[in-house]
């Protein structure tokens, strides 16, 4: 694949009107305060267990969010807060997001795999949404020996189920104890004091939010423009498939730069919500792309670390392997239509 560059495009930053200023920055971390206590009273309500349903579920994600919402705006309006206060408050934030958010990641992972399993070794299952950067010019694969892949897909996807099970499991005990503990009760309680009083600095108040905005949006377009488009243009290079199936269980040195534009891209739409109190669905859409290449980068890696399991029998290695070769090529379909998107958004202005 030639060399691309994308550029820096207009539309991701828009028209902001009249630049806001450190109220408005308060008045957003506020209500992303308000919205974490109503989530946290309607985890408490639910008792936090799947007894209620889908209740639980929602709540840990309505204080995922809210949790990210005020870390990114820690981060991006840092020079408008209290440096003690909130150098103090973002690891906490930080911490809590990653153990609210594991358990729902591992369910997720294996249902991905799953559905991939089914489909790869042509099983009858219920038929998939649409993958991301489908179409004619979305990579595609050839089609595997389905006779020998059914023979392992089975025990392949047994294996999976038991690894990733147990991993859902430990996740969702570690997430309760950690909202039984006294480490989560102080950063509620930092939250709860947010929710009506925020520590701005003295001259945030008149100070335009416009320049660290504007910040965030550079960094996001600087790490666009150097996203390694040659070596990570196709999932079947060579430096991919000797990684991706050897004995490193480290992450995928091709996915880094992709994974951390995904960061950037957050914290520029968090920074956006807070200056317009809108959501742009552009930048939204752009980070469904990155979400999904995520998914697929560490589904890939999952297969990857079953196959790793001793003593398994070759046809499930081979199935394993497959499905590997699967995500990795989810990878890239993501990556394309990331693309698409970007560069979609300079034309329309």
């Amino acid at each position: 694949m030639a060399q691309q560059h994308l550029e820096p495009t207009e539309p991701v930053s828009g028209h902001l009107g009249p630049s806001p200023t450190g109220d408005a920055l308060a008045g957003y971390l506020r209500s992303q305060a308000t919205e974490f206590l109503r989530a946290l009273r309607q985890h408490r309500e639910s008792g936090g267990t799947a007894a209620g349903a889908e209740d639980p579920v929602d709540a840990a994600r309505a204080l995922r969010r809210s949790v990210r919402r005020i870390s990114a705006s820690l981060h991006t309006f840092r020079p408008l807060l209290d440096p003690d206060w909130s150098e103090s408050l973002r690891p906490e934030l930080a911490w809590l997001s990653g153990t609210l958010g594991m358990e729902h990641a591992y369910e997720s992972r294996l249902e991905r795999l799953l559905l991939a399993l089914h489909r790869l070794s042509g099983a009858v299952f219920p038929a998939q949404p649409a993958t991301v950067g489908s179409g004619p010019a979305a990579p595609t694969a050839s089609s595997p020996d389905r006779g020998n892949l059914t023979v392992g897909a089975a025990k392949a996807g047994a294996l999976l189920d038991r690894q990733l099970t147990l991993a859902r499991t430990r996740a969702h005990s570690t997430a309760l104890q950690a909202l039984g503990s006294s480490r989560f009760h102080a950063v509620a309680d930092s939250i709860a004091v947010l929710a009506s009083e925020v520590p701005l600095t003295r001259t945030a108040v008149t100070t335009d939010l416009q320049p660290l905005a504007t910040a965030a949006q550079e960094r996001l377009e600087d790490a666009v423009s150097a996203l390694p488009l040659v070596t990570a243009g196709s999932p079947y290079n060579a430096e991919a498939l000797i990684h991706g199936l050897s004995p490193d269980p480290s992450p995928h040195p091709q996915d880094a730069p992709w994974h951390q534009v995904r960061l950037l891209l957050r914290l520029h739409r968090y920074a956006r919500e807070a200056l317009t109190s809108s959501v742009d669905v552009r930048l939204l859409t752009a980070g469904q792309c990155l979400d999904r290449h995520r998914d697929a980068s560490e589904a890939a890696s999952a297969a990857a670390a079953a196959a790793r399991t001793p003593r398994i029998a070759p046809a499930t290695a081979y199935a394993l392997g497959v499905l590997h070769a699967d995500q990795r090529h989810e990878v890239e379909a993501a990556r394309f239509a990331f693309q698409q998107c970007w560069q979609k958004q300079a034309v329309s202005t």
